[in-house]
């Protein structure tokens, strides 16, 4: 069926508790681009992407100029093919960044709309492995007292979260020491915790602090450099002595295989809004399989629920706390740690385009 309609929308979406992490600072809200695809019998796609903050006009002005001529009329069942135009269509004016947040955004409403038309939904689409996923507290907590941190911790226990990711990057090494050792204590010696850094570090300053955070049993230390820096990330992980999950500022399927191939990741991570949507999400996913690699994620766990449900080797799929719950019909469910996905057709993300639309930017 051809499209016949493409409709990008922006909007700013406050969030409920300010969050903090050791390079994006204090966020008070994200920026949600989304995109609506109808083919020619009215079946409808939604895809979307986001920022932290800023750079959502690009994204959506990317969307409305430069791949709408690409998508307007296309057979929207082709989404290889499509996906390779709307690469191609931007490629030079901005390889990653921007170009792939758009792209992606675009993926996921072409695949949404298949999964609709199908009658399935995506994680079956997919292949189908098992709908329900370990899951993990994703905090974005560094600025947090420690009260704070551990009353955080106790709500999303009672949420029904069986594992936590806490921020660390502070500005002394002996801070973010003693406030894992209060989470280690707090969580019990084999309660699985996660602590991400958001590239704050040096790789010398990140296999030193591994090395000191190292006897707290982490399951993984996350983003410890900045994502260039590849030799980096390959000797945290040789020297570090703890694992390392990286991937949400990977924009391409290339620059995660050259992570790999280095031998600078344990926990592929992409990110399904930014990594070139769910085609390239899946590639990494296999990619990953293929080096015995285990898969976690970053963002949009809505959406993301269905393609770790499709993936044999994926290990914990991060939920955030971005308040987008409130502008979604049916938010995550997590029971005794695992997320399901969903049976409705398509991804299953429906927003109130009602209560968007006063936030539209």
């Amino acid at each position: 069926m051809p499209i016949t309609s493409i409709e990008p929308g922006l909007y700013r979406i406050e969030l409920p508790v300010p969050l903090s992490d050791s390079t994006h600072g204090t966020m008070t809200h994200f920026e949600l681009v989304t995109v609506r695809l109808r083919d020619s019998d009215g079946t409808e796609g939604v895809g979307y992407t986001y920022t932290t903050g800023a750079g959502g006009a690009a994204v959506h002005a990317l969307i409305a100029q430069g791949l709408g001529p690409v998508l307007q009329g296309a057979d929207a069942g082709e989404i290889e093919a499509l996906w390779q135009k709307m690469w191609w269509r931007l490629h030079y004016g901005g390889r990653g960044g921007s170009v792939s947040l758009a792209v992606s955004a675009c993926d996921i409403a072409l695949w949404d709309l298949k999964a609709r038309r199908h009658g399935t939904p995506l994680w079956r689409l997919l292949g189908g492995f098992d709908p329900a996923v370990p899951c993990y507290a994703g905090g974005i907590d560094l600025e947090f007292t420690l009260d704070a941190l551990l009353r955080q911790t106790d709500d999303n226990l009672a949420k029904g979260f069986r594992a936590i990711k806490m921020k660390v990057g502070r500005a002394r090494l002996s801070e973010d020491a003693e406030r894992v050792r209060a989470m280690r204590r707090h969580l019990g010696a084999d309660f699985p915790l996660m602590a991400d850094a958001n590239m704050r570090w040096t790789a010398d300053e990140a296999i030193r602090a591994a090395r000191t955070l190292r006897d707290e049993n982490l399951t993984w230390l996350e983003e410890p450099t900045i994502p260039d820096d590849v030799a980096g990330h390959a000797r945290i992980v040789r020297d570090g002595g703890v694992p390392v999950a990286t991937g949400e500022n990977l924009h391409t399927l290339h620059e995660f295989a050259q992570m790999i191939a280095a031998g600078g990741v344990t926990f592929p991570e992409p990110d399904v809004t930014n990594c070139g949507g769910v085609t390239v999400f899946m590639k990494v996913a296999h990619l990953a399989e293929a080096h015995n690699l285990p898969l976690t994620s970053h963002g949009a766990h809505d959406l993301t629920v269905h393609l770790l449900a499709a993936a044999p080797n994926r290990s914990y799929l991060e939920v955030h706390g971005f308040g987008l719950d409130r502008y979604i019909a049916a938010p995550i469910a997590i029971r005794d740690g695992r997320a399901v996905a969903p049976e409705t057709p398509g991804h299953g993300v429906v927003f109130d385009w009602a209560a968007l639309e006063k936030l539209r930017a």
